[in-house]
């Protein structure tokens, strides 16, 4: 695969959020993507037409460099690929309304290693955080190097610090809808299983997420999620209950002190 070296500085980056009823977490969505030390942001925010106060909140801290769009939709996947389309920078990443980034220079050390590696995809560790205390660690997930085999063992990186070339997704296709939970891993393996994408990582936390999540909210969703999960490693062709296994065995490491 050939790679195009993109300088850091000419490279501008688009951040997604998608949101539905998160009034008490969505301002701090947005002040981690407003505070970032790198220049050219834009931060797209689609919101579900929530029924709470988050559109509210989301325009109390509105700034030149956000669009937001408010409508219903068919879920997150939906309305993720509703503002990866929207975009307009050559990189997008994600920040989830329960999200923040782990410092203000993210985006700058992601736009860096893009510059340095010219991968199509840049991605680092991250930090589960309690929902009540968000400086106090509940799982780290220290994501490693990309390899084939290991994509086809179960592993994935954080989907919260993934980055990747806008052009690329288009051309390998967004999230798949008919995932309710799993659309995330679907993409990944298809992403870099099936269409050869060239991934960076980025040895550090570069994002802190509040536990509870859609996946992992109840007993039901687990199941649903590990469903889908084995759905997708099928259909992409990457694995199958081998893969299932070991990709749900090695989040236990994860628990443990760093």
């Amino acid at each position: 695969m050939t790679l195009t070296f993109h300088g850091a500085a000419s490279l501008k980056l688009s951040i997604v959020t998608a949101v539905y009823n998160r009034e008490a977490t969505v301002a701090q969505a947005i002040a981690s993507v407003a505070a970032q030390s790198y220049g050219d942001v834009e931060h797209v925010i689609i919101d579900g037409a929530s029924s709470d106060g988050t559109l509210a909140e989301v325009n109390r801290h509105a700034h030149p460099g956000m669009r937001v769009i408010s409508e219903p939709d068919r879920g997150i996947y939906d309305a993720l690929n509703k503002g990866i389309t929207l975009a307009t920078g050559e990189v997008v990443g994600l920040m989830h309304s329960d999200d923040f980034f782990a410092h203000d220079r993210v985006l700058e050390t992601v736009a860096a290693a893009f510059a340095r590696t010219g991968a199509d995809a840049v991605y680092g560790d991250l930090d589960y955080v309690a929902a009540g205390d968000t400086g106090r660690i509940i799982r780290h997930w220290r994501s490693g190097a990309f390899t084939p085999g290991r994509l086809a063992r179960g592993w994935m990186p954080p989907h919260p610090t993934l980055f990747l070339r806008r052009d690329a997704m288009l051309r390998l296709g967004l999230y798949d809808t008919d995932y309710r939970i799993a659309a995330d891993y679907e993409a990944v393996l298809r992403w870099f299983g099936k269409g050869g994408l060239s991934l960076a990582y980025v040895p550090q936390v570069l994002v802190k997420m509040r536990v509870g999540g859609e996946s992992n909210r109840s007993l039901g969703r687990i199941l649903r999620k590990s469903r889908e999960d084995y759905r997708a490693l099928r259909s992409t062709g990457v694995g199958g209950l081998p893969a299932l296994a070991w990709k749900n065995l090695s989040k236990l490491p994860q628990f443990l002190k760093k």
